[in-house]
């Protein structure tokens, strides 16, 4: 996978989330891992067509899920991840995923996205490559954020 597909999504949760009143997250590690993505608790998937195709995942455990919901609502408390917290999360990928749709038409790539999917359970493979992809993980406020991305360029 080419590093500069990489840093569009990367760049997204930087920019992103400050604006939904997080302080700035954090790159705390980078791997490569092959075709299957492993449910923390919570995942939304979104798929990318036209000159990049591809997945992209933003895999959490359950409790980063309620914290990013939470701070969503305003502080309001989440005991469960019902409904209206899966719809904040699901809101939060809908922000994301133009935003790096935006920053990679500015490396001149023309996308389609398509509408997100968010999954629930720990321990489940997802598989969004036939090949290797790379794991970003970002520090949100001492949470856990996993953005699995499997694009290449066409």
């Amino acid at each position: 996978m080419d590093a500069k597909l990489v840093n569009p999504f990367v760049n997204a949760v930087e920019a992103v989330l400050p604006q939904m009143g997080f302080p700035a997250p954090t790159r705390k590690s980078l791997n490569v891992k092959q075709k299957n993505v492993e449910g923390l608790g919570v995942s939304v998937i979104v798929g990318f067509t036209k000159q990049l195709r591809g997945n992209v995942v933003y895999n959490m455990d359950e409790e980063t899920a309620k914290f990013i919901a939470s701070k969503m609502m305003m502080g309001m408390p989440i005991a469960e991840f019902d409904a209206m917290a899966q719809s904040a999360i699901s809101q939060m990928s809908n922000m994301l995923t133009p935003t790096a749709a935006t920053n990679l038409a500015g490396l001149s790539l023309e996308v389609d996205i398509s509408t997100p999917s968010l999954s629930i359970g720990q321990g489940f493979q997802m598989k969004i490559s036939d090949g290797p992809y790379l794991t970003v993980a970002m520090d949100v406020e001492g949470h856990l954020l996993e953005v699995d991305i499997a694009v290449e360029q066409q």
